[in-house]
């Protein structure tokens, strides 16, 4: 024991602190009853992948609906992987989502929370002072093992179930003192590994909130904590930071299951609290009748800055990671579609056990939906936003005349059944070309039983009648007058009734005024468009389809 004093004392002579100092400085949290502590913790490479984003998102949505708090840790001990400007551009990105941190990092550098520092970086000492105290109590020893001795070993452990530093492969768990001082003093580089108590024989068990109760056998290695450097391995500073930041639910992709052993061995000999853990699958994509995980090399939408280029409002997005991260969430907004997310009850245990399948079909469906809602006012305020970025040409057509641009969005908007045309910013461009006549592209195809010679018919009479100051009952009045003057009856049971008695109904009448006027079969409301368009505008398209079904005839 007192050579264990010495030892540590030696190995860390500038530490002055106690593992005690630091629970004194980083209190309990004051918080209600079931409220949850849960972190996001990126490394500072700079992408943002779907997949993170969705389990930031249920991290967030744990603390939040349980009244807790939400804080970003940057974990960012590997300086040779760090890109500047990157934990900027990842608050940023979680950020378009509503994800905004209650404390930790909240900017490059900036920091908000009692329990910072919160870049990983910034707290070697921290870390230090924790190996110090394991030294003390002889559960952590230095190693000299070269990196061509730990090659030889993974080379002679390619048959063994168990591989790693352990056992008899462990040549510095047992120096003395002395030994270790004179190989220090000689100038040899060394590691700090912690001494397993664990027995090839001996279990480690958790209860996974999503996964349920899981059984491994305990970690028997004797990992690294502190590199040559004197910085911590992730596994080390992590079990600290969660105990010290008082985190009470870790969210994670499940790739770390098979790293629980060690965790729950770290928790146990630092004597901390094991935070509940909660494994999440990776979101798979169908490919070829199987499944693969989404790839940040193969699929452009595993990008979260896909879904800002394409311009998918941020509620759309979340309301599809919450129909993957809850399987009851569909029924209830079906009950509640007025409420806004945040008033969903979320519940980690109704998480999928294997992974949610992404599916952008899905996601489009989801974002018309979700958009159909919005004002005319909302949808325009947001997709200015996005077009003055990525679509300068759509941000110089709404530039013409806002208020118009306000009028065009609302057509069929703000009513009981909504069209649900836009799935995204970038379809609008497209979906009211039409309406500007530097983007309009005629088109005269025509449906149903409008023909070119019905239709040279219905236009030289719908010319000489057509008002814009009318309302949209005596628009709608001049339609069906025009019907009987052209062969055609305003009623359509009364065509399908007797069709050899009519050149077709009023239906196919206000198809070649809409195909004439839009280049399409189908818009929305008529009325409003033609309104929209201006007098000059629907008389010179309607004398340029006139002119086409004539020379047709």
């Amino acid at each position: 024991m007192e050579d264990n004093k010495k030892l540590a004392e030696f190995l860390f002579p500038h530490i002055d602190k106690t593992p005690e100092y630091y629970e004194e400085i980083f209190p309990q949290r004051d918080l209600k009853e079931g409220a949850k502590v849960c972190r996001f913790s990126p490394s500072p490479t700079g992408f943002l992948h779907f997949g993170n984003l969705f389990t930031c998102f249920v991290s967030y949505a744990m603390a939040k609906s349980s009244g807790g708090v939400f804080y970003v840790r940057v974990e960012d001990t590997d300086q040779k992987r760090s890109v500047e400007g990157a934990i900027e551009v990842m608050l940023k990105g979680l950020s378009v989502y509503g994800i905004v941190p209650d404390e930790g990092v909240i900017g490059d550098r900036e920091e908000k929370g009692i329990y910072a520092p919160y870049y990983q970086s910034e707290r070697k000492e921290i870390y230090q002072t924790f190996a110090k105290s394991l030294v003390e109590q002889g559960l952590a020893y230095p190693c000299f093992m070269t990196p061509e001795e730990l090659e030889e070993i993974r080379e002679s452990q390619e048959g063994e179930s168990i591989k790693g530093i352990w056992g008899k492969y462990a040549k510095c768990r047992d120096l003395s003192f002395e030994e270790v001082k004179t190989r220090i003093e000689n100038g040899e580089i060394w590691t700090l590994r912690l001494k397993s108590p664990g027995t090839l024989e001996g279990k480690c068990f958790f209860d996974d909130m999503i996964k349920g109760k899981i059984e491994m056998p305990e970690n028997v290695q004797d990992i690294v904590i502190l590199k040559s450097d004197g910085i911590p391995t992730y596994h080390f500073a992590h079990a600290i930071d969660d105990h010290l930041m008082r985190t009470t639910h870790v969210v994670r992709g499940d790739e770390w299951i098979s790293s629980a052993p060690i965790h729950l061995q770290l928790f146990k000999i630092l004597g901390f609290k094991v935070p509940k853990y909660c494994h999440v699958a990776p979101i798979m994509k169908e490919e070829d009748g199987g499944k693969r995980k989404l790839s940040k090399r193969k699929d452009p939408e595993a990008a979260v800055t896909y879904y800002i280029e394409q311009g998918y409002p941020s509620d759309s997005v979340n309301e599809y990671m919450m129909t993957l991260a809850n399987s009851n969430f569909e029924d209830w907004r079906r009950m509640n579609q007025t409420e806004p997310l945040s008033k969903f009850p979320f519940n980690i245990k109704k998480m999928s056990v294997s992974g949610a399948l992404f599916d952008i079909v899905k996601l489009t469906d989801v974002s018309k939906n979700v958009i159909s809602k919005m004002s005319a006012q909302k949808v325009f305020e947001l997709s200015y936003e996005w077009a003055k970025e990525f679509d300068k040409e759509l941000a110089s057509l709404y530039e013409k005349d806002f208020e118009r641009i306000t009028a065009i969005l609302n057509i069929d908007r703000e009513n009981k059944k909504p069209r649900k045309d836009i799935a995204k910013w970038s379809d609008i461009k497209e979906y009211i070309s039409y309406m500007f006549d530097e983007t309009f592209i005629p088109n005269f195809e025509l449906s149903g039983n409008a023909d070119s010679a019905l239709a040279v018919d219905v236009l030289k009479k719908y010319r000489e009648v057509v008002n814009l100051s009318d309302d949209k009952d005596t628009w709608f009045s001049r339609m069906k007058d025009l019907c009987a003057e052209v062969g055609c009856t305003p009623n359509v049971k009364e065509y399908k009734a007797n069709p050899d008695s009519f050149r077709g109904h009023v239906g196919d009448v206000s198809t070649i005024i809409r195909v004439a006027l839009t280049g399409r079969v189908n818009t929305p409301d008529l009325f409003a468009i033609t309104a929209l368009l201006g007098e000059e505008t629907v008389k010179n398209r309607l004398e340029a389809a006139l002119k086409h079904y004539e020379e047709e005839n």
